[in-house]
Order: structure tokens, then C-alpha cells, then sequence
């Protein structure tokens, strides 16, 4: 199975967030899926200190993303980016499972 990739770019800003808010070193962002949204499956972000054993972790430099077994089913081959652009600032998950996504960008179907 392909594994989960994360960009420089984005490594570089989970790892500034970790400082900006102060957390431990082994504060991890926790890469989810969840079911709903408006196309059936969405992407959930948040800062984690609780890895489970069976957890995907991904470290790049400083930072470190951890996602479940189950989540890492929908993500297979995909990639975490941070965008900076007139609309927002972002995590963006670039995801090949996804057969359609949302205006939004967090919410994604697979049929």
C-alpha cells in the first residue's frame, strides 16, 4: 500500500504551530477521515500527544503526522500541502481516492 506523504511546506508549518502554541515535543498533527461533510467523507486536523500503537507516524524534520489505520484506507497515496493564497491559508490533502471533492476542500467522495 502506498504510504501518506507530507510536503515540506506543510512540515514546516505544523512545526511552527506546534511552537506558536507551545506543546510538547511529541505534539503530533493527527490527519483524519471522518464520515460526512457534503460529499460524504471530510478531513479532520488537530493536534494530538496520544499515539496509538497502531497509528501511522510520518516524521519530516521537526514535525510528525500521525494518522489511524482506518483513515490511511482513504489516503493511501495521497499528500498533506499547506496553501497560502487569497482565499486562506490551509492543509490540503491531495488525495488520488478522491472521485470528487467540495468547494470547501475538507469534504470528498470515493464512488
Amino acid at each position: 500500500m502506498e504510504q501518506f506523504a507530507v510536503t515540506d511546506r506543510a512540515a514546516t508549518r505544523i512545526a511552527e504551530i506546534v511552537a506558536e502554541v507551545k506543546a510538547s515535543a511529541d505534539t503530533a498533527l493527527r490527519v483524519a477521515v471522518l464520515a460526512g461533510g457534503c460529499s460524504g467523507f471530510q478531513y479532520k486536523f488537530e493536534l494530538d500527544t496520544q499515539l496509538q500503537p497502531d497509528d501511522l507516524v510520518i516524521e519530516q524534520g521537526s514535525a510528525k503526522v500521525i494518522v489511524d489505520p482506518a483513515s490511511l484506507d482513504l489516503l493511501a497515496g495521497s499528500e498533506l500541502d499547506y496553501t497560502d493564497e487569497l482565499i486562506g491559508a490551509h492543509f490540503a490533502v491531495k488525495n488520488p481516492n478522491a472521485k470528487s471533492a467540495c468547494g470547501c476542500g475538507t469534504s470528498f467522495s470515493i464512488d
